[in-house]
């Protein structure tokens, strides 16, 4: 890992997580045949190719529609897909000029809102995004929160909170990162 491209301070807050995947706690839920616990995703975040038929769209009008996908997984979070750009119809979308976050694992993202409701977002993207997330870069995520998402015609339920963007579906159990107090996890 080239740690030179990540502060010291990122790297520090990298070690205050007391669950990475190595063991579920007691209050998660078991999962059955088909299903997976976001308990057991690991910390740092694993990514992995989605070859699932995904959708995304605003009042019936497509955004974006992949084979393609990216999941990333990661401790207590339902899966957060990213969809490689020219899979996005981005006439649509528009930049949040000077709104970003940073996430530890990943970098600075840019925001995008609807080119009707700009100042909501509803995607982000990594424009340089830390390795070993480097394929990433320029990928979109998607709120579903704010948006009608599906993996393989299931409609998605968007994971707690309003801050988090995994898309819940029938094979992940939780507890899912979001809600009031699990801000720790």
């Amino acid at each position: 890992m080239n740690k030179k491209r990540i502060p010291d301070w990122l790297l520090k807050a990298r070690d205050k997580w007391t669950f990475n995947g190595q063991q579920r706690p007691d209050f998660a839920q078991v999962p059955k045949e088909g299903q997976v616990s976001v308990w057991d995703f690991p910390r740092p975040p694993a990514l992995k190719s989605v070859p699932k038929k995904l959708e995304v769209h605003h009042q019936g009008t497509l955004l974006a529609l992949s084979h393609n996908a990216l999941a990333v997984l990661e401790t207590a979070s339902p899966p957060t897909y990213y969809v490689p750009p020219e899979e996005v119809n981005l006439e649509l979308l528009t930049r949040m000029e000077g709104k970003k976050s940073v996430c530890e694992w990943k970098g600075t993202s840019t925001y995008w809102a609807l080119r009707e409701l700009p100042n909501r977002a509803v995607a982000w993207s990594y424009a340089k995004p830390f390795p070993p997330f480097d394929p990433l870069t320029d990928y979109l995520a998607f709120y579903p929160q704010h948006l009608d998402c599906f993996l393989d015609d299931e409609p998605v339920t968007p994971q707690p909170g309003g801050f988090y963007a995994g898309w819940i579906t029938k094979d992940v159990v939780g507890p899912f990162k979001g809600e009031p107090g699990t801000g720790h996890w």
